[in-house]
């Protein structure tokens, strides 16, 4: 067990810290991001597909990946877009090493290019309150942990007083009427 100690503190034990802290964001990244607005999903599949023929789980990781984590869809709902889409006539499914690979029809290619919307950046239901707020917190606890493990004592006592000042203001915004 590795401690710290200042004077006139109690001792801390810094390891229990981590791992609490780690287990804090396991559960967070387990979570599924936002659900998507109905209709978003297939628009973003026809939206990849317009750019190059891919596989479901290809499609799974660039939207993920152009959200930025905000968005990502489950297979099971993936694989039955891609199957309605199917059986509309705008994607056809090829056999690639195993694998689906789907690629627009020509159909498809014109409703790929007839729907305006950008998928990647249209707002999530009001699942994005409840996702970006964790989120942020484990993107200020994995700083908080790097600056732990490596910053100088004069580091992280100005990381400490950072901490406690947006305890503070976040304090204060449930305050406010």
């Amino acid at each position: 067990m590795s401690t710290s100690r200042t004077p006139g503190s109690f001792p801390v034990d810094l390891d229990g810290m981590w791992q609490a802290m780690d287990q804090l964001r396991s559960t967070f990244d387990r979570r599924d991001g936002a659900r998507a607005p109905r209709g978003e999903l297939r628009a973003a599949i026809l939206a990849l597909l317009a750019e190059r023929p891919m596989h479901g789980y290809q499609v799974i990781h660039e939207i993920e990946e152009r959200t930025g984590g905000d968005w990502k869809p489950s297979a099971g709902s993936v694989y039955p877009t891609l199957q309605l889409l199917a059986d509309e006539g705008l994607v056809v499914a090829e056999e690639t090493d195993g694998r689906k690979v789907y690629s627009l029809t020509d159909t498809g290619r014109a409703a790929a290019g007839v729907d305006p919307s950008d998928p990647w950046s249209a707002p999530r239901s009001s699942g994005d309150r409840r996702t970006a707020l964790p989120k942020a917190g484990i993107e200020l606890a994995r700083a908080t942990a790097q600056v732990g493990r490596t910053g100088t004592a004069a580091q992280i006592d100005e990381a400490v007083a950072a901490l406690d000042e947006a305890r503070r203001r976040i304090y204060s915004i449930l305050a406010r009427d």
